[in-house]
């Protein structure tokens, strides 16, 4: 081999192993850069408002910046939700996204403030859980059935965390399949609707479960049935509404992180990868499941097929069920 070509060879293969070097250096994107707000939907006290906050300890242990949580009820969560619609697409700020904000509200608000799917950026599932029926404990129904027989023979009123949410449809979807029709009233949140439950301003709630389960242990309220498809693991006693006369009855709560529109792609996995990290903690997953939230944190495009057909889902609820806005 020529002595030239020897030397363009090796100069070549040396320039190969740099590059291979420099690559294997070169860190992962640069998140987060300065101080990062998680905008919660609704008050504190409730499952989403949970989330953010496990999320908002453990990042700010571990990533060295300053994670605040920032309360923006309303409006089923579109107040919320637009704000994070409407900011800069940096990683910065975050919303936990609820079935609500992404599935039942472009349903039922005749004007959204923002596209739910166009506006955003999907970074990964969090948990769900199933709504909690509780009653009044002066109320004389002990069952889906004792409750069915009272709403037929007198008004009942059942409370929502606000119009949209799973709860105000889960208690639409009881109307619809008992053939009753108790009134609906919302609230900013479900921390405002409580004091009104026990004080029997209201007939009943169909709350999260982690915000409904320690009334129930309490003793404040009577738990009556559960709203997902099978029983929760965190309540194996309490029956649903489903095998207790209701076929069919399923309507749970989801939530999920997202991001507004325009996230660079790195950015996105790098905050889905620490996502997962904090979620797959022990001390995490077993506050999470005492709690009644089921974890499943994924990528983010099975968070966008998820919201692709639950949006679907609830716009036939919606439907079928005559809901409105109050």
């Amino acid at each position: 081999m020529p002595c030239s070509l020897n030397r363009r060879v090796l100069l070549a293969a040396a320039l190969s192993v740099c590059a291979s070097v420099t690559l294997a250096q070169v860190p992962g994107p640069a998140w987060p850069t300065r101080p990062v707000r998680i905008v919660v939907t609704f008050p504190p006290g409730g499952a989403p408002d949970t989330l953010a906050r496990v999320l908002a300890e453990k990042w700010g242990q571990s990533l060295g910046q300053t994670i605040t949580v920032d309360n923006k009820p309303g409006a089923g969560g579109n107040i919320g939700a637009d704000l994070v619609a409407k900011s800069p697409g940096d990683g910065l700020t975050l919303l936990i996204a609820t079935v609500g904000t992404h599935a039942i509200n472009p349903a039922l608000y005749p004007m959204m403030p923002f596209n739910h799917v166009k506006d955003f950026t999907p970074i990964s599932f969090l948990a769900s859980t199933a709504n909690l029926l509780v009653v009044n404990k002066d109320v004389p129904a002990k069952t889906t059935q004792d409750l069915i027989a009272l709403a037929r023979k007198t008004p009942l009123t059942f409370g929502s965390s606000g119009s949209g949410t799973s709860i105000h449809l889960s208690g639409a979807l009881f109307n619809t399949l008992a053939g009753v029709k108790m009134q609906h009233i919302p609230y900013k949140g479900r921390a405002q609707a409580v004091p009104d439950l026990l004080g029997g301003r209201i007939t009943m709630i169909f709350d999260n479960m982690p915000s409904a389960l320690p009334l129930v242990k309490g003793g404040e309220v009577r738990a009556i049935a559960v709203t997902s498809a099978t029983r929760s693991a965190a309540a194996p006693d309490i029956p649903t509404l489903a095998e207790s006369g209701l076929p069919g009855f399923e309507a749970s709560s989801w939530f999920a992180l997202m991001a507004p529109a325009g996230l660079p792609k790195e950015v996105q996995a790098r905050i889905n990868a620490e996502t997962g990290k904090v979620l797959a903690l022990p001390d995490v997953q077993a506050k999470l499941a005492q709690l009644g939230l089921d974890v499943a944190p994924g990528s983010p495009e099975a968070l966008a097929a998820h919201i692709q057909s639950e949006t679907a889902k609830w716009a036939k609820v919606v439907k079928e069920s005559g809901a409105k806005l109050d």
